[in-house]
């Protein structure tokens, strides 16, 4: 079982090695038998190679088995005609992997900023407000005169139908509700037809209830009652702002796991950013890279079938919520006193226990 590894910027060197420290213990714990193939990205690639995302890098991803990518500083990336290609928008966009799971939840004995809840968000991730993700050629952002910036938006019939068959599906194996997000009363045709595309989906799935929300209002219902939600389903924009508010009301976005899953290869990502202010400090919290790649074990598990990655996966997601039940196990951010690396031998060892 081959998994290509880009560490990426910031504080990616550091919460992967970590990553790959857990996903070690499991593997001999749990006989999953990974491999690892390192393949540079991001800032360190582009001084080396011109470009932050080299050639065969893309090829290597597609023929593995699944993929760990560390978070990425595209904000310092030059324009992509300089090399800053925006490695999180071509991996999802080129690989096909349009379903970015992200799930939050509160946890025992950690402090919540919310009430107690446990949702998925269900985000769509090749297509809507991404000026590199929905134009054949060319960027879907552009200046008619230095004064004026426009910025267009896709949402496909197809993008709209898969993202709501897999929250149904996942629905189906959680608490049976799905909340659609949209802003249609503005975006009459756009978030329309994604609406009208997700109600077809509906269908297919009685048993399950379908609610929907605006996107603004559904940022306070959030906040004031979050248990009520369990897999919510929106467009690329709208569940990228609201998965991090999620996050945050469950503890901190660095606990935020994620993947990026299409239908045969599935990504494991960081749902936070590089923190390149704190990165080589040994301050940055790998809870988001890890329970990333656990996800990754699990849908690994429900596809090909394998128990023992279903076990490892749940056995890491044991030992995390072990740790952060105890403030003395806990990093800095969540008012513990473990650097990265304290924290990982402690999960490590928690997994060879």
């Amino acid at each position: 079982m081959k998994f290509v590894v880009m560490a990426g910027d910031g504080i990616g060197e550091e919460i992967t090695a970590a990553t790959l420290a857990v996903l070690a213990a499991a593997d001999k714990r749990f006989d999953l038998g990974l491999e690892f193939e390192e393949a540079e990205i991001g800032l360190k690639a582009l001084a080396r190679h011109g470009t932050t995302l080299p050639d065969g890098v893309l090829e290597r991803a597609r023929a593995s088995d699944g993929i760990i990518l560390g978070p990425i500083s595209h904000r310092d990336y030059p324009d992509p005609d300089k090399g800053g290609v925006n490695i999180s928008g071509v991996v999802r966009t080129q690989l096909d992997l349009y379903a970015n799971v992200r799930p939050a939840r509160t946890r025992a004995g950690l402090p919540a900023k919310g009430g107690v809840f446990d949702l998925v968000i269900m985000r769509e991730a090749t297509e809507g407000f991404y000026p590199d993700r929905n134009m054949f050629m060319g960027r879907a952002e552009f200046m008619p005169d230095p004064d004026t910036a426009l910025t267009l938006r896709k949402i496909s019939r197809k993008a709209s139908e898969r993202i709501a068959r897999r929250s149904y599906e996942l629905a189906m194996k959680r608490r049976r509700k799905v909340t659609l997000i949209h802003k249609a009363n503005t975006f009459r045709l756009s978030d329309g037809l994604f609406l009208e595309a997700c109600y077809d989906v509906a269908k297919d799935f009685p048993e399950v209830e379908t609610d929907e929300a605006i996107v603004d209002a559904m940022a306070a219902l959030l906040v004031r009652h979050p248990e009520q939600y369990d897999v919510i389903c929106a467009t690329n924009f709208h569940a990228d702002i609201l998965s991090d508010l999620a996050s945050e009301l469950s503890g901190s976005l660095g606990l935020a796991g994620s993947t990026n899953a299409g239908d045969d290869l599935c990504c494991a990502q960081a749902q936070h950013g590089s923190a390149p202010t704190i990165a080589g400090q040994d301050k940055a919290n790998p809870c988001s890279l890890i329970l990333s790649a656990a996800m990754l074990l699990e849908w690994i598990a429900e596809k090909r079938g394998l128990e023992n990655f279903a076990a490892a996966a749940q056995a890491i997601n044991d030992t995390i919520d072990a740790a952060l039940a105890k403030p003395e196990t806990r990093t800095a951010d969540l008012g513990g006193k473990l650097g990265t690396k304290a924290f990982t031998r402690h999960i490590v060892a928690g997994l060879e226990a």
